[in-house]
């Protein structure tokens, strides 16, 4: 792994093969995408995290994106100690539950009542699953490049245009469970068109990443999203926004504050947890209460709600306020106006494209607005760039197709010595 010394790290690596699949609990952090072996934290504080062999790194990585407010916040462990008092879990209503859905009703105008779980990925399969309970139909409509969680009739993201049903893009997962799925390309208004007139009164509902973070990072071209609202409002549609990693993050009311588009059933998860399991998703009370025991749509969960979840959740979002996202566009504005200058005098094209405290850096000097766009980034390019980031102490997402997280522990002297390091890495690459 370059310059720097990994030697528990990759004790730890070889005991992990014996162990573990692939050594890990997460594919991408195995580093298949960037080559070498993963580095294991000791521990994270702020916006650093410190390896097994005391190696520091500026990390925006974040946890994938709870860690807002930064690493092990004394507010959020404070919050978690004391919950864990009282207990872990009880399996029995308390009170904190009444008091996240409160915040997240709150904070998010479109959401009427709320339903916790335990991840991302739930939040996900439960919003298409009342999708379809509520209006009776069967076929879902997504995006390429968005991804919704391990779900198996969303992990689709292939198709040769808007009438083309996705084949699973994972073994074990029947073609029949995606039968269902129509896939489109990101940014597409005709295929989205195309999509319900093959279709005709059979679509359940629309689901996207209003801004994808999980192929990189891209952005809906201007009108997008009021186009999804509008077409989905009249076809009889349900419009779901996977908020899981925007929600709480690109403005407290998510990317649908940012971009004024509600959504009739959001989904959301990391930020809402403080860095613990957690998911969410809710919506228009009418279609809330098709959920059991109100309705027939039946989804449930032994740890949903539990009490640590919903104290380092609640102590998160109680500490964002105006001044969070103000930093963190400021320093995000920071970030990207010095990577783009390390890379126009390295000479290397990149396209840097950031939405608040997201980013990611494509190595093309194409413009990406879509899956496609995205694929073509020099990925090579990118896995060189990313070991020279890793030995100059700045730890990234270790794959092209991940976008990178600010927090408001990180100062303007780490983002000066985070665009430092990525000029020496950029130079590096001529």
């Amino acid at each position: 792994m370059g310059g720097l010394a990994h030697k528990k790290s990759e004790a730890l690596f070889a005991e992990a093969l014996e162990r573990i699949p692939g050594g890990v609990n997460s594919p991408v952090r195995a580093f298949r995408a960037v080559g070498g072996k993963p580095f294991f934290v000791d521990r994270a504080r702020g916006c650093r995290v410190w390896d097994v062999d005391g190696n520091e790194y500026i990390d925006y990585i974040g946890t994938w994106g709870p860690a807002i407010h930064g690493h092990a916040h004394p507010r959020i462990i404070e919050a978690i100690r004391t919950a864990a008092d009282r207990g872990t879990s009880f399996g029995i209503p308390n009170p904190l539950e009444v008091k996240m859905a409160s915040l997240i009703r709150e904070a998010v105008s479109s959401v009427e009542k709320v339903r916790m779980c335990n991840s991302g990925t739930e939040a996900c399969m439960a919003a298409i699953r009342l999708a379809r309970g509520y209006t009776e139909r069967n076929k879902i409509i997504k995006f390429e490049g968005c991804y919704h969680g391990h779900v198996d009739s969303l992990l689709v993201n292939a198709g040769s245009g808007a009438l083309t049903f996705g084949h699973p893009d994972s073994a074990g997962v029947p073609a029949a469970f995606t039968q269902h799925t129509v896939v489109v390309r990101f940014n597409d208004i005709e295929a989205v068109k195309a999509a319900f007139l093959a279709n005709s009164n059979d679509i359940a509902a629309v689901i996207l990443e209003p801004v994808p973070g999980n192929a990189g990072l891209y952005l809906p071209k201007p009108g997008f999203l009021t186009f999804l609202r509008e077409i989905t409002r009249e076809e009889g549609a349900i419009l779901i926004f996977d908020e899981v990693m925007t929600g709480f993050r690109l403005a407290r009311g998510g990317a649908q504050e940012r971009f004024r588009v509600q959504p009739d059933l959001s989904c959301f998860g990391k930020i809402i947890g403080g860095g613990l399991p957690v998911g969410a998703f809710g919506g228009r009370r009418e279609i809330m209460d098709c959920l059991a025991p109100l309705g027939p749509v039946y989804q449930a969960g032994t740890l949903s709600g539990n009490p640590l979840a919903m104290a380092a959740g609640i102590a998160a979002l109680e500490m964002l306020g105006p001044e969070t996202y103000n930093t963190l566009e400021k320093l995000g504005a920071q970030l990207e106006e010095g990577m783009r200058e390390a890379a126009r005098a390295a000479g290397v094209p990149v396209q840097f494209l950031r939405c608040g405290s997201m980013f990611c850096c494509y190595f093309t000097d194409l413009p990406v607005h879509d899956l496609a766009d995205a694929m073509k980034s020099d990925r090579d390019r990118f896995a060189r760039y990313f070991h020279g980031m890793l030995d100059g102490g700045i730890s990234l997402a270790p794959s092209q197709f991940e976008a990178g997280f600010l927090c408001t522990a990180h100062t303007p002297a780490d983002i000066e010595r985070t665009v430092e390091a990525a000029a020496r890495a950029l130079r590096e690459l001529n």
